[in-house]
């Protein structure tokens, strides 16, 4: 069923996360669980990705990688903003960003367990960025077509900058397969550990049919509807690399029912510490 945004925000704005704050926004109850999870998503993500800063194999990786991370943050204020409007706090006043980042536990958290894995080593990292860059290209380039004009408005600009995510990605996979031997057999070792993940990217559940997809007038982007694009893509990024996609069994999966790896906890006591030894702190 179509739903109109809360905020009457149009795709064509240049859409900040201060500005969905301050439109006072109040979601329905699902199309806030439905951005809980893409926020979810995008700043688990940013959280791994800013580990290498000062890490990074070479400086100007380092820029990049930070770089990405930034992106993936703001594309989760921005969600989480907007979901953020749905909930109330003990004194009745909205939730913000911040309450949904620093204030949830593990298993309130909605992102697939893919975006929560460990770093392992750089090739690792550039795996599930193929993986994680694409699908994101391929929902965001779909989502801009939601009758929620809000989210629609988050996704045409997230989409323009996970395209240069996902060209980095295809770049530094073509890159390690053919450097060394040694690269090459990192880049086929992080895939192997990346791809038990993949297929609950594109698990569907009953949230999808309350909100109703983009093909028939809906708010949501059921990954059926890019499945083809995406498998398309990791084949010929993969081919070019002379590289083969993994036989693996995948994970449970769950993320986005609150299942989580036992990797979250020990994120998030790091990412929520500060916050939560001093509540209600400025800076």
């Amino acid at each position: 069923m179509a739903q109109e945004s809360a905020t009457r925000i149009t795709p064509g704005n240049a859409l900040r996360p201060e500005d969905i704050a301050d439109a006072g926004a109040r979601p329905s109850a699902t199309v806030a669980e439905y951005a809980l999870r893409l926020g979810d998503d995008g700043l688990i993500l940013a959280q791994r990705l800013g580990w290498w800063i000062s890490r990074a194999p070479e400086l100007e990786e380092d820029v990049a990688l930070g770089n990405i991370a930034l992106d993936e943050l703001g594309h989760a204020r921005s969600f989480l903003s907007y979901a953020a409007g749905a909930f109330d706090r003990p004194d009745g006043t909205p939730q913000t960003e911040d309450d949904l980042a620093y204030w949830r536990g593990e298993t309130e958290f909605r992102c697939a367990q893919l975006f929560e894995q460990p770093n392992g080593d750089f090739a690792r990292t550039i795996a599930r960025q193929l993986v994680v860059s694409v699908y994101q290209f391929e929902l965001y380039s779909r989502l801009q077509n939601s009758s929620d004009s809000t989210l629609a408005a988050i996704a045409a600009k997230a989409v323009k900058e996970v395209d240069y995510h996902r060209d980095h990605a295809s770049q530094w996979v073509l890159r390690l397969a053919f450097g060394t031997e040694e690269s090459r057999r990192r880049m086929i070792h992080g895939l192997a550990l990346t791809w038990p993940y993949v297929e609950e990217l594109f698990d569907e559940d009953a949230l999808y049919q309350e909100l109703g997809s983009i093909a028939d007038g809906g708010v949501s982007v059921p990954p059926s509807l890019f499945r083809a694009e995406f498998d398309a893509f990791i084949a010929a990024v993969l081919t070019e690399a002379e590289l083969e996609i993994p036989q693996t069994s995948r994970v449970s999966g769950g993320g986005r029912r609150g299942q989580r790896s036992e990797h979250l906890g020990y994120l998030l006591a790091e990412m929520q510490v500060l916050a939560r030894e001093h509540p209600g702190a400025g800076w």
